[in-house]
């Protein structure tokens, strides 16, 4: 088995590894005290052809592998993770879902404008009551003629304010269960359908989370984003590459935060040497140089497997449950090892605590990952 990067690898690594540096680093902490995202961000990123990366080119996407975006992703965390995360949300499943179920005529309108940066795409799954349990939807949409009209609320969507159009789910037949619920794409501007961004978050601030609703709201019959009953299972597909994308995120955050503490260590003095020849300090980042390694492989053998076309459910899942948490464990110990001076916001690792709890929850909780895996063992529940 090959570990290696090909050249065209990092040159990809490189190019968004000095894009972080010179776009997001300078303003990292002051967006992340104002709440403010970098709403350029993708425009951005499209003029790079990072934007949809691994969408192929005949949508205006870069034709590049999984593999190459998660690098992408990790550099972007490294540096800002509420900008890793709006720029995960857009690829994984704003242009995922529309690549897997989308029409041709929906991958020409709006995967190839997503695909190419003239704006963001955002995903709209969890709702005030349907967020781990997602077939709980309750978000309807029923056809009247030639349309849908589509009732519901839905929460914590990333980049939804500023998505030049949303894919969401909603009922449209309540016998059905889950397979009742379909896949539906609104565009900005679309009458009865609004979104806005007022959540105060404890991490990631500067990546938008909206809320959407939909009052009344009536789409064209061509919106629907493949078969009526598919939405359910199509965006658990969608899913599973998406937890791709956070354990890579989660690397990065976990990378960071080790960055800062191997930098911190060997400057800050105690007992008249640096606290980095301590065997306390030295175990700490041990342990979380090693924990980043284990993240890291996982992350890219979930990758690979994606890129060859195999079964990569299961190591996605192992994947997003251990960088997520690695990422919390490690900004942890990044406080404690910069004392009094991590608890304030002087230093960013009381930032990196904040952002990496947030990859533990969103997009399937720790506790949700491992039913995920357990699933691939042959297990059931009660």
């Amino acid at each position: 088995m090959d570990f290696g990067l090909s050249d065209e690898d990092r040159m990809i690594q490189a190019l968004a590894r000095d894009f972080a540096q010179k776009e997001l680093a300078p303003g990292a902490s002051q967006r992340d005290r104002d709440g403010t995202p970098d709403l350029e961000l993708i425009s951005k990123l499209g003029t790079l052809g990072l934007a949809g990366l691994p969408i192929p080119e005949v949508y205006g996407g870069g034709g590049g592998t999984t593999l190459q975006y998660v690098l992408v992703v990790e550099e972007l965390a490294r540096v800002c993770a509420s900008s890793a995360l709006s720029y995960a949300a857009h690829v994984s499943l704003g242009l995922g879902s529309l690549s897997l179920l989308g029409s041709e005529q929906q991958k020409r309108v709006y995967l190839q404008a997503g695909a190419e940066g003239r704006y963001p795409i955002a995903f709209g799954l969890t709702e005030p009551g349907a967020g781990s349990d997602a077939g709980g939807t309750r978000t309807m949409a029923r056809r009247q003629g030639d349309e849908w009209v589509v009732n519901g609320t839905k929460c914590f969507i990333t980049n939804g304010e500023s998505a030049g159009a949303v894919v969401f789910t909603a009922v449209t037949d309540p016998e059905q269960g889950p397979s009742g619920i379909s896949a539906f794409i609104v565009a900005k501007g679309t009458s009865g359908f609004s979104a806005t961004s007022g959540y105060d978050k404890m991490g990631m601030r500067a990546s938008e989370t909206s809320e959407l609703v939909f009052s009344d709201c009536h789409l064209p019959a061509d919106q629907l984003v493949g078969e009526a009953g598919q939405g359910f299972h199509g965006f658990l597909k969608v899913l599973d590459g998406g937890r791709i994308s956070i354990a890579a995120l989660a690397v990065g955050v976990a990378q960071a935060a080790l960055d800062a503490s191997l930098r911190y260590a060997q400057e800050r003095k105690q007992f008249g040497r640096a606290i980095a020849s301590f065997q306390a300090i030295q175990f700490k980042l041990a342990d979380l140089a090693t924990e980043i390694e284990l993240a890291r492989t996982l992350v890219q053998k979930a990758a690979w497997l994606k890129d060859l076309g195999e079964p990569y459910g299961q190591v996605a899942g192992m994947a997003k449950l251990f960088a997520s948490e690695a990422a919390v464990r490690g900004a942890d110990q990044a406080i404690q090892i910069h004392g009094g001076y991590g608890y304030i916001r002087e230093y960013p690792v009381e930032r990196f605590y904040r952002d990496a709890k947030l990859l533990a929850i969103g997009e399937g909780t720790s506790e949700i990952q491992r039913l995920v895996i357990a699933r691939h063992l042959g297990l059931r529940g009660a």
